[in-house]
């Protein structure tokens, strides 16, 4: 008797064999990826390893060329031959950097000073010329490590002095940092290392040290030790070399973080022979890679399509201003580059032009920088709605913006063109419940004309503009060769004044004050004077303007303070006047400053008197207030120069209680009889008596104005009639001759000639 199939017990082996098959397959998949998820580790952990051990091997032989050069750094007669105002070359070729070189291998060697100067340059095969920016700029942080080190090792003890007490930790990185850089194409070790005693002793100051810094090619002696450490076989040293598998790379970095090499080397790779001896177990679960790199695939797909997403986002951040959605300066450039190509091809005209908003820092100052990015905003989108899709609109830096008009057919079309962006810009912009009211200053160059260089043309606009601002701004200025002249002018005045300050060539030219009865002098204002070494006399009013635009006015103002405040003793009945530029309150210690001076001079501070204009309170009007006061409690005398020539004089008269009212010489000048004009000066004579101040009337040039004067309760005089400007010999002669005219010795004196005048 047949059976039949048992249809249940089929059932029954699909439900165990399935599972069960599933389950290995399973098993065999979970294997397959642990087998090579742990060859991955394997090779990682054994890559890692050998670049650990390259790092410490790189890092000893570093430390090595760090202690090899400590010989001639730690060293008495290196420290004071580094630190001395002119340097022995031949001794520190010698003794440091050839003996360096013969013992060591240190094929470049050089010395910074203390102030940042190179000192000494060498090089094995007398090319002196490698130290280039790029090159001093790749071991600038290595060198300003080793200076804070040095002087960070100075400890401040009970007396105030300084005891050298290095760190036991970092002890042996007190006066050295190492690194690598590239130089002509080649990586290279250096250590740079502050020049020291040898015992430290007790100092007053810290200061920072001059720096030794020595090269030694990596490729070489170098790199073989770094082979004999690591024991590693195959290396070679590239400039850049492309990721292969089982190749591994050691990426060298200069102190500034720039790529500078790379060591690369065979990696041993366990885990991957390991792989091989077991796929042939493993070969049943390959039908199942098909399915993981479709799986890896459709991820990847959806991932690349992310990344490019952020991708774009993050090259249009790079190229673009956040705040105005303006092209930045760098994507500008590059845009401006692409228009003046097209336009040599096709021959047009481009015009480039820099625009700047007319005392935007008042805007900050004011209504706070929330104010001035809206106001940004606001302009931004006006510049683009007027230029449309004609041009390039991009925003330079805070308040400055640049555009290209492509296609410029003339100056008359471009100025039509400027016309519509300043009466767009005329329009109230509202911030909140206020209303502002912004003005441009623009500059234009235009190319061909003008160059097709994209930095020669941007330089061009920006001189215009600089032109336009100088003229009073809210105008416009295309360029002119002689712009450019002018610029270089004014460059080369700077560099001048700069080095006849180093060199002491400017003086000091006295001018006296009388009392109105001219009976004594009571007063002499002290003026910078520059006579240049061939003799030609530059004027105050070519200098005082220059200095104030490069900063040198800080300098030139502290001179005349020192210099005045030092000759005042050769006078002691007689109050030092010295103007002070506004610039010179920005210093947040000017204050301290001039109490050094007086210290340093012994001069009582009623005797010194500090002439301020109305302009030195512009955007900071809190903290030159505080100054003044500070300045006034200590005794020092405050005179408001040029009273009347601003537009709120009353009001900082109310603020402030000065000592000393000037009045304008524009107002005497104007006088002659004029009726106004003199009402004028007796409204501010009279103004300054009832707030208890001392009237001083400059530009006194006629015995009428003396008279007038005399006749109003004027206190002190100033002027040509009285005395022109005075050398110091010059001035003691005066000042004798005045005293022996005034004692009864009668002679062409100015009492003299005021009492032939009365009688």
């Amino acid at each position: 008797m047949q059976t039949k199939p048992n249809k249940s017990g089929g059932r029954i082996a699909n439900v165990i064999i399935i599972p069960l098959v599933t389950l290995v397959f399973l098993s065999v998949v979970s294997i397959f990826v642990l087998m090579h998820w742990s060859a991955r580790i394997s090779d990682g952990s054994a890559k890692q390893s050998q670049l650990q051990l390259i790092s410490g091997a790189l890092q000893l032989v570093a430390d090595d060329i760090a202690k090899q050069q400590s010989g001639v750094v730690t060293w008495d007669a290196a420290f004071y031959i580094a630190n001395a105002r002119h340097l022995d070359k031949e001794w520190v070729f010698d003794n440091m950097t050839h003996w360096l070189y013969a013992n060591h291998g240190f094929t470049k060697s050089a010395i910074v000073g203390t102030d940042h100067e190179i000192r000494s340059v060498y090089s094995h095969d007398q090319n002196n010329s490698w130290l280039t920016p790029d090159i001093l700029a790749q071991m600038t942080p290595a060198i300003a490590k080793a200076r804070a080190r040095y002087i960070t090792s100075f400890k401040k003890t009970p007396s105030g002095l300084y005891s050298f007490e290095p760190s036991q930790r970092d002890k042996r990185y007190s006066i050295y940092e190492t690194g690598i850089l590239t130089l002509n194409g080649e990586p290279h070790l250096f250590s740079a290392a502050a020049i020291a005693r040898q015992l430290q002793s007790v100092i007053a100051l810290r200061v920072p040290p001059a720096v030794l810094i020595s090269l030694t090619p990596l490729r070489g002696e170098k790199m073989a030790e770094i082979t004999h450490m690591t024991r590693l076989d195959g290396f070679v040293l590239a400039n850049n070399q492309n990721s292969r598998e089982g190749i591994g790379q050691y990426l060298l970095r200069a102190p500034t973080g720039k790529a500078v090499g790379v060591i690369a080397w065979p990696v041993g790779r366990p885990g991957t022979q390991m792989l091989k001896r077991i796929n042939p177990f493993l070969s049943i679960a390959a039908f199942m890679i098909a399915a993981v790199v479709i799986v890896v695939a459709i991820a990847t797909r959806h991932m690349t399509k992310r990344l490019a997403i952020s991708e774009s986002r993050a090259v249009h951040t790079s190229r673009h201003d956040a705040l105005s959605e303006l092209p930045n300066r760098t994507h500008f450039h590059r845009l401006l580059s692409d228009e003046l190509e097209k336009s040599k091809e096709d021959g047009s005209t481009t015009a480039i032009v820099y625009i700047d908003l007319d005392h935007f820092k008042d805007i900050n100052d004011t209504l706070g920088h929330s104010a001035g990015d809206q106001v940004i905003i606001a302009i931004a989108k006006r510049l683009k709605h007027v230029l449309m899709d004609n041009g390039i609109v991009a925003r330079i830096s805070g308040d400055e913006f640049a555009m290209v008009v492509p296609n410029c057919k003339s100056d008359e079309w471009l100025d039509y063109i400027l016309d519509q962006i300043q009466d767009e810009i005329a329009q109230p912009i509202k911030i909140g419940a206020r209303e502002l009211h912004a003005t441009l200053s623009i500059g234009a160059a235009i190319a061909p004309r003008d160059g097709l260089d994209p930095d020669e043309l941007l330089r061009k606009a920006d001189i215009a503009l600089y032109d336009a601002k100088a003229n009073g701004r809210n105008r416009r200025s295309f360029f002119e060769p002689n712009m450019e002249d002018q610029v270089q002018s004014k460059d080369k005045l700077s560099r001048e004044l700069r080095l006849a300050l180093k060199n002491d060539e400017l003086s000091l030219a006295y001018q006296p004050q009388s009392d109105t009865a001219a009976q004594r002098i009571v007063s002499v204002e002290a003026l910078a004077r520059w006579t240049k070494e061939d003799g030609t006399v530059v004027s105050p009013a070519q200098f005082i303007p220059v200095a104030e635009e490069t900063g040198l006015i800080n300098d030139i103002g502290l001179w005349v303070l020192n210099k005045a405040c030092a000759k005042a003793h050769d006078w002691p009945d007689i109050v030092m006047s010295v103007n002070v530029s506004p610039n010179q309150f920005k210093h947040p210690r000017f204050v301290e400053k001039i109490m050094a001076i007086l210290a340093a001079n012994n001069l009582p501070p009623h005797r010194l008197e500090i002439e301020v204009t109305e302009s030195v309170f512009a955007g900071r009007n809190d903290t030159v207030l505080k100054a003044l006061r500070r300045l006034k409690n200590l005794g020092i005398k405050v005179a408001l120069d040029d009273f009347g020539s601003g537009y709120s004089s009353l009001s900082y008269l109310r603020r402030f209680p000065f000592d000393t009212l000037k009045v304008d010489r524009d107002f005497l000048s104007d006088m002659n009889g004029n009726p106004e004009a003199e009402a004028i000066v007796v409204s501010i004579i009279q103004l300054g008596k009832a707030l208890g101040m001392t009237i001083v009337a400059e530009g006194i040039e006629t015995i009428e104005q003396i008279r007038f004067l005399q006749a109003h309760g004027c206190h002190r005089m100033q002027g040509y009639f009285i005395s022109k400007p005075l050398g110091e010999k010059e001035l003691a002669q005066f000042l004798d001759d005045f005293k022996a005219e005034n004692a009864g010795n009668i002679g062409p004196g100015l009492s003299y000639t005021l009492r032939a005048a009365e009688a």
